[in-house]
């Protein structure tokens, strides 16, 4: 098992691309089922064929729903998920370790059932993913609520309409554009219904109270992130 150099009550920000840049995701089936994989593979049980087992026992609720089945024990996760985005050839997580190793196994868990997935579905083989996953460890609170901005908002406006310069130019619409993006985390913060893969939102409840706050926050960094990489644009996290 891979051992990081963090413990239980790290937060760490987590990502992974596409080999050689590929696309991981190819429409919403596959966007669906990655929401899918970070709810049930958040879990110590270990289902043979969770997939398949999944659409057996939800039946219909499979292909709209994250409900856990009640054949199976109780969820136990392995990770607290804070926020995520999902995009084309990446995606971020915030994560916060709560049990030993949980990370290296909640990774591990994700990126084999989505290669796998993958491959099956486009008659694919080889990796998915470009390697390991990557991770920083989130020590300052200052970066933890840029992280924010950088994993909901930038992330998003790269796919807004015209690309970041446009987003910035019509932040407002822009903003409404990020929130509802259905493979983030940004609308369970709004207000716009929970989200069942966030399992505490208290770090960032308590950074943001106020939803106003938050956009306000948002576009105070957003108007200068093109320009000021030191206080505003998060590198990629690189491997601990």
């Amino acid at each position: 098992m891979r051992k990081e150099p963090f413990g239980v009550g790290s937060f760490v920000h987590v990502f992974n691309r596409g080999n050689r840049k590929q696309e991981i995701v190819r429409d919403d089936k596959d966007r669906w089922n990655f929401l899918q994989m970070l709810y049930y593979f958040n879990s110590d049980y270990a289902a043979p064929n969770p997939m398949r087992t999944l659409q057996d026992l939800l039946k219909s609720d499979f292909n709209s729903k994250l409900l856990w089945p009640g054949e199976w024990p109780v969820r136990n996760p392995l990770v607290n998920v804070h926020a995520f985005i999902l995009k084309d050839n990446h995606f971020h997580l915030i994560i916060e370790e709560i049990i030993e190793g949980g990370t290296t196994r909640f990774m591990r868990k994700l990126g084999t059932g989505m290669t796998n997935r993958f491959n099956t579905r486009y008659k694919e083989t080889g990796k998915l993913l470009q390697g390991s996953y990557k991770a920083r460890l989130i020590d300052d609170e200052d970066y933890f609520q840029y992280l924010f901005v950088y994993l909901h908002i930038k992330n998003a406006f790269e796919m807004y309409p015209g690309g970041l310069k446009q987003a910035f130019a019509y932040f407002d619409d822009a903003y409404e554009f990020a929130v509802r993006y259905p493979y983030s985390s940004l609308a369970h913060y709004v207000g716009h219904g929970p989200s069942p893969i966030i399992d505490t939102d208290e770090m960032y409840r308590t950074a943001f109270p106020d939803q106003r706050e938050m956009k306000e926050f948002a576009r105070d960094c957003a108007s200068f992130l093109e320009f000021d990489e030191k206080k505003c644009s998060i590198s990629e996290p690189q491997p601990l």
